[in-house]
């Protein structure tokens, strides 16, 4: 089933090798069972294997059980516990019982006897959490996971702080965020936590192998027009994408798609140039507090001394947070930080004005490069 084209990335707590583009199908049940089953279809052929079923509608759930008949074991669902469909449209609980109903429907229309991601789904208030903590959602997802009908445990959520609660706990292996340029930057509904606070979990999730799967990479679509974009200009889905997967503990990206015309817009970013997914214009309408934070894009790039500032930087920072593996890997780096020569390039180039020359000489102190 995989493609050439597309890139995998590793499940940290697993051995799970998932596809940095997969598909949410929030929108997909509009297109009829037919469509939707042929767009299933079309993703696999192209090496996505990681699908989101938190759908607006029941429609999703036969035809993808359908379509994934003998590819079982090589696709993953991401099944959320309080999304519900007894009406056949999208609903959200926290009751136990209606909960169970839905997981077990689920299942059966799926046509699957196991949950590769069993979420606790849409949590973004300290009272929902503590809910489904206390009364008994969270008890039945482990006893799941014992069972192993459940294999890894994941929440979904717009909420740093409540991301952040959950790992407390040690039990998440992914977590489902918002992620993009206009909720990073403060601006939209789902915009919550201050841009350091977001940065902060993303570097959180490395240090702790908790991995990502992104919602509303585009905002909602957003982004993608200049009438409704906070900052007056559109982006395309493949800066969006792009600017997503740079974040530190991101593994796939879920977009919704109706179709496969859809589909095939998406794929198209697996053939897309590096400057089709250059996100640098960021640059030009973020906000102060964006100014000076390394986010890992590499538009420095090409140093002239070879270093790949991007990687040292992001080894620095999960360093930095409790990555007990950061330093070991910037240690095999071939460049280290002192290898910079100070001739300003990645200065000059970089979108959010970062002084790299300081920055490397603080990280080559940090690591103490004298004694690597």
């Amino acid at each position: 089933m995989k493609d050439n084209r597309m890139e995998y990335r590793s499940l940290p707590r697993g051995a799970e090798q998932i596809s940095i583009l997969g598909l949410g199908t929030s929108s997909i049940g509009m297109s009829g069972k037919k469509e939707i089953e042929a767009t299933m279809e079309m993703a696999l052929e192209n090496g996505i294997n990681y699908f989101d079923m938190a759908s607006a509608d029941e429609f999703p759930f036969d035809a993808f059980g359908r379509a994934v008949s003998g590819w079982r074991d090589q696709v993953y669902f991401q099944v959320h516990f309080g999304a519900e469909y007894s009406t056949g449209k999208y609903g959200w609980t926290t009751d136990l019982d209606t909960v169970r109903r839905s997981v077990e429907w689920q299942l059966s229309a799926l046509r699957t006897d196991y949950i590769d991601f069993g979420f606790l789904h849409c949590i973004d208030e300290d009272a929902d959490l503590d809910r489904v903590m206390s009364n008994g959602i969270l008890d039945y997802i482990l006893q799941l996971k014992r069972e192993r009908t459940v294999r890894h445990i994941g929440l979904s959520t717009h909420t740093p702080a409540i991301a952040r609660k959950f790992m407390d706990t040690g039990l998440p292996d992914m977590i489902m965020f918002s992620i993009n340029p206009a909720y990073d930057y403060r601006h939209g509904e789902y915009a919550f936590g201050a841009t350091d606070e977001r940065m902060s979990l993303y570097k959180r999730c490395e240090a702790e192998g908790v991995g990502i799967s992104v919602m509303k990479a585009f905002s909602g679509g957003i982004l993608l027009d200049p009438r409704t974009s906070p900052f007056k200009k559109a982006l395309t889905g493949y800066q969006c994408i792009q600017y997503a997967l740079d974040k530190p503990g991101v593994i796939t990206v879920l977009p919704g798609v109706r179709d496969r015309s859809d589909l095939k817009e998406l794929l198209g970013f697996l053939d897309a140039s590096p400057e089709e997914k250059d996100y640098s214009v960021l640059r030009t309408f973020t906000p102060v507090d964006a100014e000076g934070t390394c986010v890992y894009c590499n538009h420095c790039q090409p140093c002239p001394a070879g270093l790949d500032i991007g990687l040292i930087n992001k080894y620095y920072d999960l360093s930095v947070a409790g990555d007990e593996l950061a330093r070991s890997h910037y240690t095999a780096l071939g460049k280290k930080a002192s290898d910079c020569i100070s001739c300003g390039h990645c200065d000059r180039r970089c979108p959010f004005h970062v002084r790299q020359q300081d920055r490397m000489k603080e990280i080559a102190a940090y690591f103490d490069d004298t004694n690597v």
